[in-house]
């Protein structure tokens, strides 16, 4: 069983104590089904650097199915909130948002969108590590130094 699904019932629970920064009131419930049914949708901008290294992890799997990068928001993380990738099969939910550059797609849920509109995901590679992160994210007001974890603007 993997670490998330184990840890799933207790960050549940920290996102609901967590909800007077999300704003769910009713008026933003209704913002966001707004932006759900409006034509213009913010992007979500990816970096080549992104698009290359997705490309090389689809080159590498054995298999003819498209991957897609899952980009969420999670609560927890040394800033409030993180940032949580997925390589996920080529099936998108009803209510997620797909970005695509040069074929490569990046889907969003709906809820972790209102964090990461007008944000972009690059890939990145230090010496510590690589891997995929949110910069410029215009949500957030700071965070933690490894760019894993955000304060959103309240």
């Amino acid at each position: 069983m993997s670490l998330i699904r184990r840890l799933a019932p207790s960050l549940a629970a920290r996102f609901r104590q967590n909800e007077r920064f999300l704003n769910f009131s009713s008026s933003s419930s209704s913002v966001l089904h707004h932006a759900t049914s409006s034509s213009y949708v913010e992007p979500v901008h990816i970096t080549e650097n992104c698009v290359r290294r997705m490309k090389e992890l689809e080159a590498s799997e054995s298999t003819t199915s498209r991957k897609m990068l899952r980009l969420s928001v999670e609560t927890g993380g040394c800033s409030g909130f993180q940032y949580a990738f997925d390589l996920d099969d080529d099936s998108v939910n009803s209510d997620d948002r797909v970005f695509e550059k040069e074929g490569i797609k990046l889907v969003v849920d709906s809820v972790s969108y209102d964090f990461v509109k007008g944000a972009t995901v690059d890939y990145v590679e230090e010496l510590i590590r690589s891997a995929f992160v949110v910069t410029e994210n215009p949500s957030a007001v700071g965070g933690c130094s490894c760019k894993s974890s955000f304060m959103v603007k309240q």
